[in-house]
Order: C-alpha cells, then sequence, then structure tokens
C-alpha cells in the first residue's frame, strides 16, 4: 500500500503544537492526490491545475516519491480590485512511501489535463530478492 509521508522529522514534546500546526499548513498547500492499487501497479494522481509539466519534478529515494513544483502567480492587476482570492499559488511538495515490491525504477508520470497521474508497477515475485532455500535430509 502507497502512504503519505511527511518530511519532518521527531522534534521534543514541547515543539509538538507548533509541529502539528505546520503540518496542517503544509496539507492545506499540498496538491490533493488519490492513491489506488491493481494486480500489477500502484496509481498515484494529483490535482496540478495550472502547473506546466516542466515545473513539475519527480524522483525517488530511499521508497519515498516525492512530487514537487512551483504554481507561479499569473494574473492581470491593471484596473481590478479583487474582493477575495481563493487561488493558490507558490511552491508545493508531497511525499508517498513505497510498498516494498514496487518497482521504483520503473516509475512512470504522465500529465493530463491538470492531472498528473504516476504509475509504479510492482515488482514480480522472483524480483523481490526471495531465495528459496533447499530443506536437506540428513
Amino acid at each position: 500500500m502507497v502512504e503519505r509521508s511527511h518530511t519532518a522529522g521527531l522534534l521534543p514534546n514541547i515543539y509538538g503544537p507548533l509541529r502539528k500546526l505546520g503540518e496542517k499548513v503544509a496539507d492545506w498547500f499540498a496538491p490533493k492526490a488519490d492513491a489506488a492499487v491493481a494486480p500489477d501497479f500502484y496509481e498515484i494522481s494529483l490535482e496540478l491545475p495550472g502547473v506546466s509539466p516542466d515545473e513539475i519534478e519527480v524522483s525517488v529515494q530511499d521508497e519515498t516519491l516525492t512530487v514537487q513544483g512551483e504554481k507561479h502567480f499569473e494574473r492581470e492587476e491593471q484596473g481590478k480590485s479583487y474582493f477575495f482570492s481563493e487561488r493558490e499559488y507558490g511552491a508545493f511538495q508531497r511525499s508517498f512511501r513505497l510498498p516494498p515490491d514496487a518497482s521504483a525504477d520503473r516509475v512512470d508520470a504522465a500529465f493530463r489535463n491538470g492531472v498528473l497521474t504516476i504509475t509504479i508497477p510492482k515488482l514480480r515475485a522472483a524480483q523481490q530478492d526471495i531465495r528459496k532455500v533447499v530443506v536437506r535430509a540428513e
């Protein structure tokens, strides 16, 4: 199963409330994602409207898949006064811990209509460093 992963380390208890607030703020600005599993692969989809594919970086390190990038602020201000603005801009990052049977070497990413879809094939049983031990009769 693919799991969410936070990059924050363990801090002393005195910082606990601040850490929790920081995590909530980070979650607020992080792109929304779905994670699914199929018989042969895992799939993660992230909503990234207004971001171009060349502004997205996908990497895998130590069984953690990370998506990061930036949505640039682009709007005409000339002659307008906004009552409110709900759209989010700026840098973003999401990390996901991959399961042991994920083939991190064969990750594929495709971007279409503002949605980034990442496919991670599963390793076959023979590829998972499984070694059978022969039992000898004595």
